[in-house]
């Protein structure tokens, strides 16, 4: 009943903030791009603030001016640079005006005076912390700290004194410091062997302390509590394990964020069970105690992004399903209330015609169980259904039962589309992430392939019918899933994917390959290994089309993966088609262009499959 454009200008509205007098402001792309918008009531008309082809990327209120700064990139290139806009006459001033390097917001001081940010303008393989005034720009920064790594500002102690920050090794092993502003003292608050994951960490009200979710001797994150007092001063002496205090266990599940007041104690902190998102709302009422509050009834099952007013009495968060489009809601605390205040368009599409996925587990080669979501569209014939098998990136991540656009519309066309959660996904705890590591690598590509077995002795599917689809490391997915069970797919749709792991670590962003590294295998020590599973050199035995769709300007995968696969398969005899935007980087993120993209994508599915 609806057409692709329909079910691609549903809208989103995300990334909340309270200004001081409970403005909220929050991130709309109603424009095509998200841009930022404000409300002082529920549902009230929403004035638009900012007004660029660009997509904002996060909106942060000043905790006592009626201000915000913003952060926006160019054509997908991810090196965003920090804006500031007053509210009151709508005028923007670029605070950073350095386009070749990445900035990446810290957080408002509590007074509102200064800000903090990390950036690669000094050396783009490593990053800075940086402080700088609210009325300054560019040069005037003042860098109080030389990194020699991925760093990223966690945020201002209470007293304004000293920053948080965390070091990233890779997805899966950081580490905390505290940096003191006075003496430039740079301190290690995690020492500890092995892969441990230390993040969303939140000052405590008397900023003697952490909260945070790590995996430190366990398979799954729990929430934690840190004392700074008992690390004690030299960090070779410092006991990790008696400083860190467990505060809620997430079980089998993680524990997947936390948010703290550090002026009242109140916090928010979520469970990611399965996929879906369980809240628990309170306050603190000791060291390790929590006060809770009823648990709000949000639509949908995912919740994220939450956000308090200036006195802690309520917050706001993003809350989706997968059949509802992301709006924007806030809670009273105490009682849990609920209300919506945004209300992002569905295009006119009704709520009751989108299709809800159903959580369901397959076997794979080793008999583990593989969990997956699989929605079937409302009307299918036995035997005669397509599938899309939707692969996510990462592969440090998982794949949530959110809105998607373009998954309801071939629902609507009568494709089924099924979304696993290979090994090497988050959310199944430290031994699942670890199962596609480096050489393990082809594992999760089989798992691909016994998926396409459990869903062939479906009785709705067509096996003859069956597409492979993805993006990113998902991409990655797709190509080997062509090259490795050729004869499993009717088609495959490659999204900002990786053909050639060694061009891709050669050629990514220098502060990105250390990352990918620990991840993939390095090129100094698996170089044979990279070749041997890189797409691009098994290419000969795709047997079945393939659409190409890549951003020029991506940072992370370079579009040469793009091209190396596309012109190698065509000259194989492949049907290829090749879609590249000038102006996008790592997915297409501008509304026209997405509808050009997939209408593309739809156009050569309908014609191949």
């Amino acid at each position: 009943m609806y057409d692709l454009d329909r079910y691609l200008n549903v809208r989103s509205a995300y990334g909340a903030s309270f200004a001081p007098d409970g403005t909220l402001s929050f991130m709309l792309d109603a424009t095509g791009t998200p841009q930022v918008w404000t409300l002082d009531a529920p549902e009230a008309w929403p004035v638009q603030r900012t007004f660029y082809e660009e997509r904002v990327t996060f909106a942060s209120w000043s905790p006592e001016r009626r201000e915000l700064a913003f952060g926006m990139d160019e054509g997908g290139n991810e090196r965003a640079q920090l804006y500031r806009l007053d509210a009151a006459d709508g005028t923007v001033a670029n605070l950073t005006a350095h386009p070749d390097a990445k900035h990446r917001w810290g957080g408002w001081s509590h007074d509102g005076d200064r800000f903090a940010f990390a950036s690669n303008r000094r050396d783009e393989s490593v990053f800075d912390v940086y402080v700088q005034d609210r009325t300054e720009t560019g040069d005037a920064a003042t860098l109080v700290h030389e990194g020699d790594g991925w760093l990223s500002v966690g945020g201002w102690a209470p007293d304004d004194d000293r920053l948080l920050v965390s070091q990233a090794h890779w997805n899966f092993d950081q580490d905390l410091f505290v940096l003191d502003l006075d003496t430039g003292e740079m301190r290690h608050l995690t020492p500890h062997e092995g892969d441990v994951r230390f993040t969303s960490a939140q000052w405590s009200p008397e900023g003697d302390a952490l909260y945070l979710t790590t995996d430190y001797e366990s398979n799954t994150k729990y929430l934690a509590r840190l004392d700074l007092d008992a690390l004690g001063a030299d960090p070779d002496e410092a006991d990790l394990a008696a400083a860190l205090d467990t505060v809620a266990d997430g079980g089998e599940w993680n524990v997947g964020g936390v948010a703290l007041d550090d002026e009242t104690g109140r916090l928010v902190y979520s469970r990611n069970v399965d996929g879906y998102t369980d809240l628990t709302v309170g306050e603190l009422a000791g060291p390790t105690d929590i006060d809770e509050f009823p648990t709000p009834a949000l639509p949908g099952n995912l919740a994220g992004g939450v956000a308090f007013d200036d006195d802690a009495e309520r917050f706001a968060l993003s809350a989706s399903g997968r059949t509802e489009n992301t709006n924007v809601y806030v809670v009273e605390m105490e009682s849990g209330d609920v209300e919506r205040w945004t209300d992002a368009s569905t295009a006119g599409i009704p709520k009751s015609t989108f299709v809800e996925a159903d959580l369901v587990r397959y076997p794979t080669f080793d008999d583990r169980d593989i969990p997956a979501y699989f929605s079937l569209p409302d009307e299918w014939e036995p035997g005669r259904t397509p599938v899309i098998v939707d692969i996510h990136g990462g592969p440090e991540s998982q794949r949530r039962p959110s809105f998607g656009g373009l998954t309801q519309y071939f629902l609507s066309r009568g494709y089924a589309v099924f979304e696993p959660n290979v090994r090497g996904s988050t959310g199944y705890g430290r031994e699942y992430t670890h199962l596609d590591d480096v050489r393990k690598r082809m594992d999760s590509v089989a798992d691909v392939a016994a998926a396409v077995e459990w869903l062939t002795d479906h009785e709705a599917v067509d096996p003859d019918r069956v597409v492979a689809m993805g993006g990113s490391y998902g991409g990655f997915m797709v190509l080997a899933a062509l090259t490795e069970y050729p004869d499993l797919w009717a088609a495959g749709v490659d999204v900002v994917g990786i053909a050639n792991f060694v061009t891709f670590l050669e050629n990514t962003g220098p502060w990105r390959r250390e990352l990918r590294e620990a991840e993939y295998g390095s090129l100094e020590e698996d170089r044979e290994f990279l070749e041997s599973v890189s797409p691009i050199n098994n290419v000969e035995a795709i047997a079945s089309p393939l659409f190409v769709l890549h951003g020029a300007n991506d940072p992370r995968v370079p579009v040469g993966e793009a091209e190396q696969i596309a012109e190698e398969a065509a000259a194989q005899g492949v049907p290829v088609e090749k879609l590249v935007f000038d102006d996008e980087g790592h997915g297409i993120s501008k509304r026209e262009n997405k509808i050009e993209a997939y209408t593309a994508v739809v156009d050569f599915l309908d014609e191949h499959v």
